[in-house]
């Protein structure tokens, strides 16, 4: 897995994760990436803060993270930024959660907008779901008022996982 920090149009910075450097290049080319912000889907790699470690006659040598607020946000007070392993310990729980979620929903692959809506209009028996979609049919679905939600985690389709 890969992290980058994308940017919108509007100027959101948001984090995503990728399979590898080359999954962010074909889904940012299939139109697949959107600001969660303001949906913009004019989305590119941000300047990212690398992690650097400490200069080796300066400390233990431990790596520091750097911290560089987007702009127009406050820049939390000390003592209130999670440690790294707290961090980590949460998204595994929510990593564990979305697991457990996803094992007892049955993946739909790009047929999920037709499926969630059939299940909104009661044309076939509601039971969880998750698939693909593109932006314009997530929103549509909204707009219709079918209950769908962005999965938290990043996620492989079943096809492509080796």
């Amino acid at each position: 897995m890969i992290v980058f920090d994308l940017r919108c149009s509007s100027e959101h910075v948001f984090e995503a994760w990728f399979g590898s450097s080359a999954a962010y290049d074909e889904q940012r080319a299939r139109g697949l990436l959107s600001c969660p912000l303001c949906g913009d889907t004019q989305v590119g790699k941000a300047v990212m803060a690398p992690n650097v470690g400490i200069k080796g006659n300066r400390g233990t040598g431990a790596s520091v993270p750097a911290i560089v607020p987007s702009a127009g946000d406050a820049t939390p007070p000390p003592g209130k930024v999670p440690a790294p392993a707290e961090v980590k310990a949460a998204l595994q729980v929510l990593a564990q959660a979305q697991a457990k979620m996803l094992s007892q929903s049955k993946w739909v692959g790009r047929a999920f907008a037709d499926e969630a809506r059939a299940m909104h209009d009661g044309s076939v028996e509601q039971a969880p779901i998750h698939g693909q979609t593109t932006i314009a049919e997530a929103r549509a679905l909204v707009d219709e008022g079918v209950p769908i939600a962005p999965l938290p985690m990043p996620f492989l389709p079943p096809e492509t996982v080796n």
